[in-house]
């Protein structure tokens, strides 16, 4: 039961959770904000570009369709309930990731932190709350279905665990400049 409902929640997330890597692996480009500033402090910074947005997005999505592929050879073998993402879940869980991620950097500006601070709360969660929103909007019948209180306290509690190791090792490669 316990594999079940953690196989469950992390395979329901795992569109959510690659966005931000692929933008960082795939980024660059032109700013969303294009060096626009709101009370002198940039509105995201140089490290929200259209580029990784959509690269991130995409990979999220494509992930999904992926484990919709993969899903009943895993379900044979795990015993697990998985569920199966629609195009809409997809590119909620996907985008809604990026979106949460492009909030996060617009408060994180209007502290007054600079590209890579620490906000500790904020950072592993931010994309999860855009995620579920977005996937709310875009495909509620799936996200009530998918995301039962359980299956959302494993994702409360395995997000940030998930983040921190994550952001180590992307630092450790190179990838990161901060590893958090």
């Amino acid at each position: 039961m316990v594999v079940s409902l953690v196989a469950g929640a992390l395979w329901a997330m795992l569109p959510a959770y690659v966005p931000n890597n692929a933008a960082v692996l795939a980024g660059g480009g032109r700013p969303i904000d294009g060096g626009r500033t709101l009370g002198g402090r940039r509105l995201l910074g140089d490290g929200k570009t259209w580029r990784g947005t959509a690269a991130g997005t995409l990979a999220g999505v494509a992930l999904a369709m992926a484990l919709n592929a993969v899903r009943p050879g895993v379900v044979a073998t795990l015993g697990a309930g998985l569920p199966v993402f629609s195009l809409r879940a997809a590119v909620g869980l996907a985008l809604g990731a990026m979106c949460g991620d492009i909030g996060a950097s617009f408060l994180k500006r209007r502290l007054g932190r600079e590209r890579g601070a620490a906000v500790p709360g904020l950072d592993q969660l931010d994309f999860v709350v855009g995620a579920l929103v977005l996937a709310a909007l875009l495909a509620p019948s799936w996200t009530l279905s998918t995301f039962s209180p359980a299956r959302l306290a494993v994702i409360l509690v395995a997000t940030p665990l998930l983040h921190v190791t994550t952001n180590a090792g992307a630092y450790v490669l190179g990838l990161k400049a901060e590893p958090w």
